[in-house]
């Protein structure tokens, strides 16, 4: 008879195996660098941004929260409001993807549905590309938005292909500040600006 102590410890099967371990594992096959914090939190880099994994355990499935927080930097126009359309543009445009503003820092967050058998590789794969794009959306409309409400024309990014427009703007509506803002129809557009009341 052999020493149980020999036998091979193998892992648990995924449905037991917790959702934070599947994601440090994940984390640790794309080779980045994951570290766990008191609280159990996991934090990553990619692209040389600093990004989190909050995992909210519940009975029959859990949730995987993919977020970043940035320090919004002086060349960002100050205007509380111009900030948050940006944010606007950015839940409305990009698909998953939440946006706020927090003690002056931009706040990105994806939120996926993780069953318990599930790998979670894939999905941070996909919350990790569609906050970094959200990220630049943010921070090349906000730029852009203060442009235009100055009169000035928005720059574009550098290196865009012709015809590359700023955009989208989805808090503002197509007439923009300077159109007639009036609509006589049942539906609601998402047009006017609260900036027009003076």
């Amino acid at each position: 008879m052999s020493d149980p102590t020999s036998l091979p410890n193998f892992p648990p099967p995924p449905q037991e195996h917790p959702l934070t371990g599947r994601v440090l594992d994940a984390l640790q096959d794309l080779q980045m660098s994951p570290n766990l914090d008191k609280a159990g939190d996991v934090s990553f880099e990619v692209q040389n941004q600093k990004l989190f994994v909050k995992v909210i355990e519940g009975e029959q499935f859990d949730i995987m929260r993919v977020f970043g927080q940035w320090q919004i930097a002086s060349s960002v126009p100050e205007d509380l409001l111009t900030r948050l359309n940006g944010c606007n543009d950015v839940t409305l445009g990009v698909n998953l993807v939440k946006a706020g503003i927090a003690s002056g820092n931009l706040v990105l967050a994806v939120e996926q549905i993780i069953a318990r058998a599930e790998k979670p590789k894939p999905k941070i794969q996909i919350a990790t590309g569609l906050l970094l794009q959200a990220l630049q959306l943010w921070h090349r409309n906000v730029v852009a938005k203060s442009q235009a409400e100055q009169g000035l024309e928005p720059e574009l990014p550098e290196g865009a292909p012709e015809g590359t427009e700023v955009g989208p703007w989805l808090s503002v509506g197509p007439q923009g500040r300077s159109g007639d803002q009036g609509s006589s129809g049942g539906e609601s557009t998402g047009e006017g600006d609260p900036q027009d009341q003076s």
